[in-house]
């Protein structure tokens, strides 16, 4: 085995069991890592030459035209912690700091209007099984601000009264989110309404009743693209013009939050954000704030 190829294995297994990346992020970092070296044609690490970086770089940017300023960051981003962890281990290597990352545009935040969202989690009107789970869908995405995966991972042994739930979420990372009193209503009537022992909070249901029972016919652990497509549906039926995702949630969770007066920090916690510098990007959408001070404080002594 090559040296360069021994120490990028050796690598990877580091991100996996020392820092406890998950999976995806362990393959995201080969792909990575496994493509500059290829593209370079390196067989040790001291090939790591800022000439074959600009190099990649410019392939990157110029013959990879669908690939997103963000997208190539990352190669960036997983070349210079690679270049850490071989100066850790006393390697000889070009400086990680020598690297620098391309400037991204500031992230573009959709959200919705605060009448269309209470008109999205109304829409589910119903007593059937889908229906009070769809409500109970809503009401959670947009009480705690869960990310898609982790709503599909929850499972039905929580203590509604208390109205925490622990999520493991990016990085392995364990933290608290909380429902609202809404969010704690709709899951208990949908509790209430199943008769499976699936463990899954949230399930996958046949698109035709059994045929005994009159109901849909439990498949297992809801999908991601279920809830896509229950909130696309539920979006178009209360009338809301914009595309609306299960990020969009997120998004008026955390904006919503910060309007009404909570810190950076505390809706960095809340949203599971391993870094300040993410959660600040919904800073911006709460600017239409300061126009109200404007409006109220300034040049008064004109009028």
């Amino acid at each position: 085995m090559a040296q360069l190829e021994k120490l990028l294995e050796d690598y990877l297994n580091y991100l996996e069991i020392e820092k406890n990346r998950s999976p995806k992020t362990r393959n995201n970092y080969e792909h990575y890592l496994r493509t500059f070296i290829k593209f370079a044609g390196l067989k040790n690490e001291k090939e790591i030459t800022p000439e074959a970086i600009r190099d990649f770089r410019l392939f990157l940017a110029r013959f990879n035209p669908a690939l997103k300023k963000n997208t190539q960051a990352y190669y960036m981003i997983a070349l210079r912690n690679f270049l850490k962890y071989l100066l850790k281990r006393d390697f000889e290597v070009l400086s990680p700091d020598k690297i620098e990352l391309p400037k991204i545009p500031q992230r573009q935040i959709e959200i919705i209007d605060y009448k269309d969202l209470e008109r999205l989690l109304a829409a589910p009107q119903g007593n059937d099984l889908r229906t009070l789970r769809d409500k109970a869908i809503l009401e959670t995405l947009f009480s705690t601000g869960l990310r898609i995966s982790e709503l599909c991972q929850l499972n039905r042994r929580l203590n509604l009264e208390r109205g925490e739930i622990s999520v493991r979420g990016k990085g392995n990372k364990l933290r608290v989110v909380f429902l609202s009193s809404t969010a704690q209503k709709a899951i208990k009537n949908y509790l209430e309404k199943r008769t499976d022992m699936e463990e899954a909070l949230f399930i996958s249901l046949s698109k035709t009743p059994s045929t005994s029972s009159g109901q849909a016919k439990v498949i297992g652990r809801i999908q991601p693209r279920t809830i896509q497509r229950l909130i696309d549906y539920y979006s178009r039926k209360a009338g809301i013009a914009n595309r609306v995702t299960p990020h969009t949630l997120r998004h008026c969770f955390a904006t919503d939050l910060l309007i009404n007066g909570a810190d950076l920090r505390s809706v960095q916690e809340l949203l599971g954000h391993s870094s300040i510098s993410t959660t600040q990007i919904y800073t911006h959408l709460t600017n239409k704030e300061l126009r109200e001070i404007h409006q109220a404080f300034h040049a008064r002594r004109r009028e």
